[in-house]
């Protein structure tokens, strides 16, 4: 190589990481801009997830050895051409690349490019890694901080929206509000909420995680750096109040959720209850099939209210594009016969939504506080074969009344914020819980 074409090529790589530099400082500048304007607004965390059933089940069958693609049209991929261009970068990589690269990190960014570049922050592809580490979180116990997280679905800013008691994110500082932006030294604004909690935050136990955050409230950064334990999550934690009243503070939906909320339930009647309080505030969603089996627990089988449930009671339905999907409806025999107040914010999604909806459609309980998140949309967990997987969005769902929730919510019976000098609280004292003392009113009323 002549001294020119030298001196060319290393202008261009200076240009390339003056780019790079410019482009991670106006993801992190937009991050903190978006911050400074105001409360961060958090959406969904975990969503709903399904696991493989519904999408897999309407795949056309394959003929031969080939899987069979829908033809797209206009949308259709050109893979002799992707196929092309993609050998053309590998011989450049491989005759201009300074260093070695990982063949098999390639190919996962090459199938996370692909979902990438379906423009929804809820579809992704997950390596076997990820999706092991998914599965794990599911199944209500893992090593992390003892953080709930949540993403902006519009600016993609990872919020810290609850902090459990006793956990080590809470010994080390950290507060609901938080904007996680940087892990080790790695800058996560615009990281995907699965990339972040699975890549970086969750990992060998007893480990450190350097984590800063971004603090609206002070304009100020903060550094933590809490020990990864084995954490279990607590998503069903109950206790009687004064007068009868029981409560339930549901965190988000997992495998565990529907046991722990039947025996918090069991264990409060078996106390006296006379109304029941179900706290779903900042609960970001999970396992749809543990949210309807709640809902099962507390209605009976047999309201044929909508016609969709064929007689039985109707919990949620799905649509996809084509308009098929799945219905969910009552059938363990169970029902709870007493007055119900579920308690929501802006922060509950997805399956907290189906859950209140349900429940509210049936007039089965009274809704306190403000307006839900809006999240109507469902994302299938599909495996691959191989231990990968993606994460794609499939359907719309729809409440017993056929209420397409996505982008609306669910607005309260009775509308009480929460104060604000509360909301950056890691725990708040339920005597001055004003949202809670609201409900307990509301549900008082009913007996």
């Amino acid at each position: 190589m002549d001294e020119n074409r030298w001196n060319e090529d290393r202008a261009e790589e200076k240009k390339q990481r003056a780019g790079k530099n410019r482009f991670w400082s106006g993801v992190l500048a937009g991050a903190l801009v978006t911050a400074l304007a105001g409360r961060v607004g958090v959406g969904m965390s975990a969503g709903i997830y399904l696991f493989g059933r519904g999408v897999m089940n309407r795949q056309p069958e394959s003929s031969g050895q080939e899987s069979q693609v829908q033809e797209g049209g206009e949308n259709a991929i050109d893979y002799d051409k992707l196929t092309s261009k993609m050998r053309m970068i590998e011989g450049i990589v491989d005759r201009y690349f300074l260093y070695d690269k990982d063949a098999e990190t390639v190919e996962d960014y090459t199938y996370l490019g692909m979902m990438a570049g379906l423009g929804d922050i809820y579809s992704t592809y997950y390596s076997e890694r990820e999706f092991q580490s998914i599965m794990d979180s599911t199944s209500g116990e893992y090593y992390g901080i003892g953080a709930m997280i949540s993403q902006n679905r519009s600016t993609g800013l990872c919020t810290v929206v609850r902090v459990y008691e006793g956990t080590p994110a809470m010994e080390a500082g950290m507060l609901p509000g938080d904007v996680i932006y940087q892990v080790e030294d790695e800058l996560v604004a615009g990281q995907s909420l699965d990339v972040l909690v699975n890549n970086y935050i969750k990992g060998e136990e007893g480990t450190p995680v350097h984590i800063t955050v971004y603090r609206a409230e002070g304009d100020a950064s903060a550094d933590l750096t809490p020990p990864r334990r084995r954490i279990e999550v607590p998503t069903a934690e109950h206790r009687m109040m004064e007068d009868g009243v029981g409560y339930v503070l549901v965190s988000e939906f997992d495998g565990v959720t529907a046991e722990q909320f039947a025996e918090a339930v069991d264990d409060l009647e078996s106390q006296g209850m006379e109304g029941l309080i179900i706290d779903l505030r900042s609960n970001p969603g999970g396992v749809l099939d543990s949210a309807v089996r709640m809902a099962d627990y507390i209605l009976p089988d047999d309201l044929d209210t909508y016609e969709k449930g064929e007689g039985k009671t109707l919990i949620v339905y799905t649509a996809d594009k084509n308009g098929q999907g799945d219905v969910y409806a009552a059938s363990d025999g169970h029902a709870l016969d007493l007055p119900i107040v579920v308690l929501v914010n802006g922060e509950s999604a997805s399956a907290s939504e189906v859950f209140t909806g349900a429940l509210k459609d049936y007039d089965a309980a009274k809704v306190v506080g403000a307006a839900t998140y809006g999240k109507g949309i469902v994302q299938n967990v599909i495996p691959l074969g191989d231990g990968s997987a993606i994460k794609i969005t499939t359907a719309h769902y729809y409440t017993p009344s056929g209420f397409d929730l996505h982008g609306k919510g669910i607005e309260p019976d009775v509308a009480e914020e929460l104060n604000a000098e509360l909301k950056t609280q890691a725990v708040v004292d339920p005597e001055e819980d004003n949202q809670l003392s609201r409900a307990v009113q509301v549900l008082k009323a009913m007996f």
